[in-house]
């Protein structure tokens, strides 16, 4: 939905788009150590970042960082154009990642173990409903299968599990952690993120609000 806006809405639509966008970006981090502490399976990008660690060093969120930079780098032939929220993507993920994983201990039991995993795959949704909703630029990956799809022209979903079952499979034989965890965010991101988009989406602003916008200000 497109809306006309002045200049102080504008920029206070930005300043929301933005704190929006690092909120998520912090969140999706977060989630993502939460689900590796319960100890049930990660997504498929941490399992590969897991293998990666196990066998090269350096933290799993310095993976998620290195990674993420060499993703983007694939957009060049692909001819797309990173925004905002892409860079914070790399750059922020990671070190949130860490940082949680320094502060949260692995549970004891599976019933802490399943709320752990539960908790931190709702978490992701939200996470990918702010960030996303913020509408300042997709993540490396997502930019990677939406050029993919721009220049192949086969579909977003077999692009998508595509990209997932080859980065899980390099994962798995890297030694990441696959499990019960990995089928769960598989199967509940998807309805969690459209209903979260919902809620978190920032309207854009229309053509000729920016124009208006731009020279009143």
């Amino acid at each position: 939905m497109a809306v006309t806006y002045t200049p102080a809405r504008f920029a206070d639509a930005l300043a929301r788009r933005l704190g929006q966008l690092l909120a998520g970006l912090v969140l999706y981090g977060s989630s993502m150590a939460l689900m590796l502490r319960a100890s049930l399976g990660a997504n498929p990008w941490d399992v590969l970042h897991q293998g990666l660690t196990r066998h090269l060093g350096l933290s799993v969120g310095a993976w998620v960082t290195i990674m993420g930079a060499f993703v983007l780098l694939l957009w060049i032939p692909l001819r797309q154009r990173p925004g905002v929220g892409t860079i914070g993507n790399v750059l922020v993920l990671g070190a949130a990642m860490d940082l949680t994983l320094g502060v949260v201990e692995a549970p004891t039991g599976w019933p802490a173990r399943i709320l752990l995993l539960a908790g931190g795959i709702v978490l992701n949704g939200l996470a990918t409903g702010l960030y996303i909703g913020a509408r300042l630029g997709p993540g490396p990956r997502d930019g990677l299968m939406t050029g993919l799809h721009r220049r192949t022209g086969r579909s977003l979903r077999l692009i998508r599990t595509g990209i997932e079952l080859v980065v899980l499979l390099v994962g798995i034989l890297l030694g990441g952690t696959f499990g019960i965890g990995t089928v769960a965010y598989a199967l509940a991101i998807g309805p969690l993120a459209q209903f979260f988009l919902r809620w978190c989406t920032v309207p854009t602003v229309g053509a000729t609000g920016v124009r208006e916008a731009a020279r009143k200000g």
